[in-house]
């Protein structure tokens, strides 16, 4: 049964990976950019990002005709990708340049991930969901982005690289991991969806010194919840 799930995933990729990046994607793509840009987002480098990626890439092709639409998709193992507009305003809230290097908790889909790279940031991302794992690397490395991806426990955080300038996480997490706190470079920021099922804020926390941080609430978020079984070890 391993086997053939091994193959079955193996097809899939390559039945994605096959797909082509036509004009009208990219026409869509500004669209999408131009509705994000009305609904508030403005950084630069986030909007050409968002122009440059072809997100019906990163969901299942059932769905390729509305990838472009502010939506979240399901994919692979219980899990989602997030909307255009959630992405973008992460990725503005990060507050990251070009050269940076960030964290990733949940490459999932590894869509924001590659947002992440296209801005010229470096980028560490962990994933939980051995699936998701295993596909979201050949898919970033076909489309020319080099992430250190890493298999793991994504409240840990990854220390042999700390400290960070910024971190972000991309699924709901119960309460702040001291682990990333503990993770961030003096001056760097976090980016963090808290709260129970459906009722998370977006949160961004900002590191002014080893004793000093700096908490603000961006409104309401909605992320599948990250995996709590190992929270706390």
């Amino acid at each position: 049964m391993e086997i053939l799930h091994i193959l079955f995933n193996a097809l899939n990729y390559l039945s994605d990976v096959n797909r082509v990046d036509e004009y009208r994607h990219k026409g869509m793509r500004r669209k999408l950019a131009e509705e994000l840009q009305e609904m508030g987002i403005s950084n630069e480098a986030v909007l050409e990002a968002i122009k440059t990626i072809p997100r019906h890439f990163f969901i299942d092709s059932t769905f390729e005709k509305h990838a472009y639409s502010n939506k979240a998709f399901p994919i692979a193992s219980g899990q989602t990708i997030s909307q255009p507009h959630t992405v973008a305003n992460q990725s503005e809230l990060l507050r990251c340049k070009e050269g940076d290097k960030v964290l990733e908790i949940g490459t999932g889909s590894g869509y924001q991930c590659a947002v992440l790279c296209e801005m010229g940031m470096k980028v560490h991302s962990i994933e939980r969901q051995k699936e998701l794992f295993d596909t979201a690397g050949p898919l970033l490395r076909d489309l020319g982005y080099k992430p250190h991806l890493y298999y793991g426990d994504g409240y840990k955080g990854k220390e042999a690289f700390a400290p960070y300038d910024g971190i972000i996480v991309t699924c709901g997490a119960p309460f702040v991991p001291q682990a990333l706190i503990d993770q961030l470079k003096i001056g760097g920021r976090l980016v963090i969806p808290v709260g129970e099922e459906g009722k998370q804020r977006m949160l961004t926390i900002d590191k002014i010194s080893e004793g000093e941080l700096v908490e603000k609430d961006h409104g309401d978020a909605a992320f599948v919840p990250m995996l709590e079984s190992r929270a706390r070890d």
